[in-house]
């Protein structure tokens, strides 16, 4: 199979594949009979030995020259946003809610900053609750059977 060097955006799903990650491809789909468009998702498996891309995030995946297993026919090329910090694809300013970051702190310097608001700057970066609340970075598993016992990284 010829590489044809195409990119496909995804978000990142949980996976139970060494070496790999599942990313969910969101296509529009036009339905004739009521003219209207539908969600419909593929999903692809991609290469990604070092672990770049965690459970959310959205990526970049390129398709490689040849498959590598059965199921693995694409790599990832970066990760394009992580989950967590929303990034307006148009301006590349980040965004919370509904507002720009910048906007905010302009407002904060006018009307004076509450005691209680958040400061995304001395924010840390995502994965310091890894193993409290965050199990993103988890080994996942099919979950065969409700046992009564808790089972987090249970897909």
């Amino acid at each position: 199979m010829a590489s044809r060097g195409l990119l496909l955006m995804g978000q990142c799903m949980p996976c139970i594949k060494q070496n790999a990650s599942k990313i969910r491809i969101r296509r529009m789909q036009l339905d004739k009979n009521l003219n209207m468009y539908f969600k419909k998702d593929e999903f692809y498996f991609a290469h990604d030995p070092q672990k770049v891309c965690k459970t959310g995030d959205v990526v970049l995946i390129r398709e490689l020259p040849e498959r590598l297993t059965r199921l693995i026919t694409h790599a990832v090329e970066k990760v394009v946003y992580p989950l967590g910090d929303i990034t307006d694809p148009l301006t590349g300013k980040k965004v919370v809610v509904g507002q720009y970051r910048e906007d905010i702190e302009m407002a904060n310097q006018l009307f004076g900053k509450s005691a209680k608001a958040f400061d995304y700057d001395k924010a840390p970066p995502r994965g310091r609750l890894e193993g409290t609340k965050d199990f993103t970075h988890g080994e996942t598993y099919i979950k065969y059977h409700e046992d009564g016992k808790d089972q987090p990284f249970a897909v």
